[in-house]
């Protein structure tokens, strides 16, 4: 992909990246994968082997449907949204998130909340959610996306989704959401004039919090630190004290108490005192937050990834936060907290940012809109296993320190470089000394 680039007009200049030429419709790039046009531009955005892929699932999609087809509305999870400006045709809209090259030069600052900036959604990233929509496409599904500005709180967000609902009070509806995008799902829910939702599953929802976006406030987020390497002047720490910190939804997917060994991460005296910190006042307004959410229902049905080494627990050692990780979770989103009692609850060993991407899932996804259950994925999951490990903010810190030059990276290293950003820091799993002289670890599928 090209470089930036500077559009004279008559009366402005106007920045511009190659980035922004991907804030399309996903149905324009469908049309694309289709026709074979910018096949060039896709596959430096996507990667060969995964634009052959989506170029075979459109071919399948592309069947006309009919005319009662159910309809499936796909939400994403945070960050699975492109933020950034819109623009008059014939210019590409600006896009911000996630954009390497805006980033590089500090734009990243224009999504600081409160801001002056106009931010609105841009569609969803292709990557982590295009081949989910085009295999429920193929499967008979009107499948569509709900993109949206994933700084609000989910509170907000969920009003705005059950709005949106109420305008389709006509059609009944299915509901497939990600990450925080179930969360965003249960507040609209939880709200009147939304019965037309006839299944909501959901993929590795934090339904009881996340530690990630504890790791974010603290700027020591795997996602945090990497972007901070194409800040040209800026660090993680930077970025989390002045930007991130100001986001409300993080706020509303902190652990709560059942989730967090009894840690209250919502108070304010609970953080270490040095290094990024929270926002008293949204941690206040976040406390009460899953009290508004709405409970599961004969609709519900929850998909769990496990096997991932996933931070499960965190406390407290002098100023510093320290994680316990363990391989109960997906690798974001702890498996206690993706299941959600009184749902269908089904398992997969399955990474969080490859549920909305992974074929099995996509099928069992398929059954469970169809029918409301499905034999493809595991109904229980215990482990035995006792290998953990631990990690503090101060190590954390030490990870993904060296900024990255941009310019000088080869097409695929770029695309590497996005498509891997949510993978943590890769650590040495062992049992502790005092358990080695029981059974050995074992997780079963049942």
């Amino acid at each position: 992909m090209g470089e930036a680039g500077i559009i004279v007009g008559c009366a402005e200049i106007v920045w511009h990246t190659p980035y922004d030429r991907f804030a399309s419709r996903d149905v324009d790039i469908e049309q694309l994968l289709l026709s074979g046009e910018r096949s060039r531009e896709l596959i430096a955005y996507l990667g060969a082997d995964e634009y052959r892929d989506l170029v075979k699932l459109a071919r399948a999609a592309r069947a006309p449907l009919a005319a009662e087809a159910p309809r499936a509305i796909i939400v994403p999870g945070i960050m699975g949204s492109q933020l950034g400006l819109i623009r008059q045709p014939p210019l590409p809209n600006d896009v911000l998130w996630v954009d390497p090259i805006d980033i590089q030069v500090g734009r990243l600052a224009r999504l600081r909340l409160p801001g002056a900036a106009h931010i609105v959604p841009l569609g969803v990233v292709p990557y982590s959610y295009l081949r989910l929509k085009l295999q429920l496409r193929a499967a008979g599904f009107a499948a569509a996306f709900h993109a949206y500005d994933w700084r609000l709180g989910v509170d907000e967000l969920g009003r705005a989704f059950a709005q949106w609902l109420r305008a389709q009070a006509a059609h009944p509806v299915a509901i497939v959401a990600h990450s925080m995008g179930g969360l965003v799902s249960r507040a609209a829910l939880a709200l009147p004039g939304t019965d037309q939702v006839r299944r909501l599953v959901l993929l590795g929802c934090p339904n009881c919090g996340s530690f990630a976006p504890v790791q974010a406030l603290r700027g020591t987020y795997a996602v945090v630190r990497k972007i901070a390497r194409l800040v040209l002047n800026g660090s993680a720490e930077a970025l989390a004290g002045e930007i991130f910190n100001t986001f409300p939804s993080l706020y509303h997917m902190l652990p709560t108490s059942s989730c967090s060994g009894g840690t209250d991460l919502f108070d304010a005296a609970v953080w270490p005192r040095t290094g990024p910190q929270p926002q008293p006042q949204l941690l206040e307004r976040a406390r009460t937050f899953h009290g508004a959410l709405a409970g599961p229902d004969e609709r519900t049905a929850v998909i769990v990834g496990v096997g991932e080494a996933t931070v499960t627990s965190v406390t407290r050692r002098n100023d510093d936060f320290v994680y316990t990780i363990t391989r109960r979770g997906d690798g974001t989103v702890p498996a206690v907290s993706a299941a959600l009692p009184g749902a269908l609850t089904l398992y997969a060993p399955v990474a969080h940012s490859e549920l909305t991407r992974d074929a099995t899932v996509a099928a069992a996804v398929v059954d469970l809109l169809r029918q409301g259950s499905t034999r493809r994925l595991a109904a229980k999951w215990s482990s035995s296993s006792t290998a953990q490990a631990r990690i503090s903010d101060s190590q954390l810190r030490r990870t993904h320190a060296q900024k990255v030059d941009w310019a000088r990276l080869a097409p695929e290293e770029r695309r590497i470089f996005l498509q891997s950003l949510n993978e943590p820091p890769k650590l040495q799993l062992r049992v502790p000394a005092g358990l080695r002289t029981r059974r050995p670890a074992r997780s079963r599928h049942r």
